[in-house]
């Protein structure tokens, strides 16, 4: 099953200080973006997409010459938040029957979450599912090609695809023994 991987990383992340692309910090020598898109690669999507936005320029000169299984994508609207990102990494999904869409700053959601999510739910255009850490649902998330329309409706602003998942029935794939989760930022103070 051809599974495109997307990589939502078009944030300006104003409370790390600076784009989440970017921002260091991690066990990896490679840029956030680089290291999760090899994740996904590494996990099962034979091509990850990922999806830039601020500081598009730095962020293609930190990747460098991507892998052939790379594809950086530019989301332009950058103000109407995640929505505008998911749109463009499904836009850019062509032919796929599947989505595994994952965020940027997830450092210790590795290659077996990735794994474990394709390989313990049938894929098809009508899947819907996503990983959970201790039963609270979490990234990545699996979303079938027939669920794409309804996620342009749904995904708004901040939200994404959360009204998607809260409206209709998806399988949850137990992670919590692989990672915790928890975004990089979670514990960081709101900037002003």
């Amino acid at each position: 099953m051809d599974v495109v991987g997307i990589v939502l990383a078009a944030g300006a992340g104003r409370r790390m200080g600076g784009p989440k692309a970017l921002v260091g910090g991690w066990a990896d020598p490679r840029t956030p973006l680089a290291e999760v898109a090899a994740r996904l690669h590494e996990g099962g999507c034979p091509r990850v997409l990922t999806v830039i936005g601020a500081e598009a320029d730095a962020v293609r000169v930190a990747v460098g010459d991507p892998p052939a299984w790379l594809r950086l994508v530019e989301a332009r609207v950058l103000s109407e938040g995640l929505g505008a990102s998911l749109h463009a990494g499904l836009r850019a999904g062509g032919d796929a029957p599947v989505a595994l869409v994952s965020l940027v700053d997830l450092p210790d959601v590795r290659a077996d979450v990735v794994a474990r999510l394709l390989t313990a739910v049938p894929l098809g255009q009508r899947t819907l599912a996503r990983a959970a850490y201790g039963g609270v649902p979490g990234h990545p998330v699996l979303i079938g090609r027939a669920w794409w329309p309804r996620v342009s409706e749904v995904a708004l602003g901040e939200s994404g695809a959360r009204d998607l998942f809260a409206a209709e029935e998806h399988l949850l794939v137990e992670c919590g023994d692989l990672a915790t989760g928890r975004d990089r930022d979670s514990d960081l103070p709101e900037r002003a």
